[in-house]
């Protein structure tokens, strides 16, 4: 198993497109690509912010700029099991992020409490931008089926197909099962193409013959827009 990274510096790019799309693609890359250790996997991911919903209005209208906090596991978690507590960094297109290894209990624990849990740099760093925003609370879970692939020849390299996007605003911990209401058609999916640099030439040349072109999507925002309007057409 590789060891965990606590650190991620890298430029991200984000397309939907849909299944068939998406086995076709994975044929014209099997030559340059191999398995990533995690394979498939469920992403669980728990975001935090304000009771207005602060992190993401800003993270929405800012254009350099964009900030989140968040828990994150792979698939549910059972007791006593741990998780990434991180914080996610976007600035001028290079997205940067930083994260610790917590028990989950002792994360919710400084939630509540504004207790850090460990002294390191990064904890600092997560600890500032809590306090910054007077210490956020969860507030949605964001999960989906990630399938993920790494560059053969270009170790940097990585490529995600994320479907089965999903979002809840009850039983918000990465305890319970990973169930919520889906925000992309049937048969959408999300792939993303992370480097470390600019993409590599080969790749560039398939996504323009296949005319597949990038498309700005932010799970969070998606799912919060979606919870809002939700919300506003029970009001109605």
């Amino acid at each position: 198993m590789k060891p965990y990274i606590f650190t991620f510096e890298r430029i991200e790019k984000k397309y939907r497109i849909n299944a068939e799309q998406k086995m076709w693609l994975i044929s014209l890359f099997e030559d340059r690509l191999d398995a990533d250790s995690h394979g498939k996997s469920t992403i669980c991911s728990l975001y935090l912010d304000t009771p207005d919903f602060l992190l993401i209005r800003n993270s929405i209208d800012a254009k350099a700029y964009k900030e989140k906090l968040r828990i994150r596991s792979y698939g549910s978690v059972a007791q006593g099991g741990n998780i990434f507590f991180e914080i996610k960094k976007k600035l001028c297109g290079v997205v940067y992020k930083r994260r610790v290894l917590l028990p989950l209990d002792e994360a919710f624990l400084y939630i509540d409490s504004g207790q850090k849990p460990l002294k390191s740099q990064i904890m600092d760093e997560i600890d500032y931008a809590m306090r910054y925003y007077r210490q956020p609370k969860p507030t949605m879970m964001v999960m989906y089926e990630r399938e993920a692939y790494f560059g053969k020849a270009e170790p940097d390299l990585r490529i995600t197909f994320d479907s089965h996007i999903r979002y809840r605003t009850a039983d918000l911990s990465p305890e319970f099962d990973c169930y919520g209401t889906e925000i992309l058609p049937d048969g959408e999916l999300v792939m993303e193409i992370k480097t470390a640099g600019a993409m590599p030439l080969w790749l560039s040349h398939i996504l323009d013959r296949e005319r597949i072109f990038p498309s700005s999507f932010s799970k969070y925002a998606n799912s919060y827009r979606d919870h809002i309007y939700k919300g506003e057409k029970q009001n109605v």
